[in-house]
């Protein structure tokens, strides 16, 4: 498949987990990818292994290292026609032992620096009257677990802002949209495991624990994110935006 071709696409947090199931579909289909991530160094090394890709440094709550990033992002592959959010994650704490900073932090990774990776792919796709924004929320932003407060008020907040991206750019070829993961075999996933092994339950049932969650008892592989991402910015999904898509196996409807 090469529908992509010349279409230059920005995935952060792309070089592990859901980021490096998304950046390899995108690169699978033509588009030329820039993996952007904290570790530079490791996006490029995975970045060596797909057919057109870069790796930049990018810390996505720096607002100032974004714009930097995006800059060098289109010196390698010129203006960006597809975005894809993804760098997120948390710190499991209630609501009693949350700090002000932690809860800043949490809002700045997963909410503010999504509306920072947005505000400086937009003005690309605006100008080519075409574009796809992808933002990899969770299911988080649909719903509310206990004991990751913090987590759940910044995602339901991304949820939000692509809403109102959608509106902004609705008629102008571009589409913005969220995929909505359960819990996914990622790091965080596993972090969670580790957190359900410090109150007493063993690896296995802090596993079986979690894909309890899902109807289906199990969780997601990354690959089936990278497959609604897929549909989104194929020629199927022109009249999808605004869109918040559970990808969880029945665990969150409506």
């Amino acid at each position: 498949m090469s529908d992509l071709a010349e279409r230059h696409a920005v995935v952060t947090g792309g070089y592990k987990g859901i980021g490096a199931a998304i950046a390899a579909r995108l690169a699978a289909r033509g588009a030329r990818v820039s993996v952007l991530a904290r570790d530079g160094a490791a996006a490029a090394v995975f970045a060596q292994g797909l057919p057109a890709a870069q790796g930049v440094a990018c810390d996505v709550t720096d607002p100032a290292a974004v714009v930097r990033a995006f800059d060098q992002a289109r010196a390698g592959f010129g203006s960006i026609s597809i975005l894809v959010a993804n760098a997120g994650g948390t710190v499991a704490r209630p609501i009693e032992e949350e700090t002000p900073e932690g809860f800043r932090a949490a809002l700045d990774l997963n909410l503010t620096g999504v509306f920072a990776c947005l505000k400086a792919a937009l003005p690309d796709m605006r100008t080519a009257g075409w574009g796809r924004a992808v933002v990899v929320a969770s299911t988080a932003g649909l719903k509310a677990y206990p004991g990751v407060a913090a987590y759940v008020a910044a995602k339901h907040g991304a949820v939000g802002l692509v809403r109102a991206a959608a509106l902004e750019t609705a008629g102008s070829g571009v589409t913005v949209n969220a995929v909505c993961p359960g819990y996914t075999e990622t790091d965080l996933a596993a972090q969670a495991v580790e957190a359900l092994s410090a109150k007493g339950l063993s690896a296995e049932e802090a596993r079986a624990k979690l894909a309890r969650t899902n109807p289906m008892r199990r969780l997601i592989a990354p690959e089936e994110v990278a497959d609604a991402v897929d549909w989104l910015t194929g020629p199927g999904a022109t009249a999808i935006t605004g869109q918040a898509i559970a990808v969880a196996g029945g665990e969150v409807m409506g």
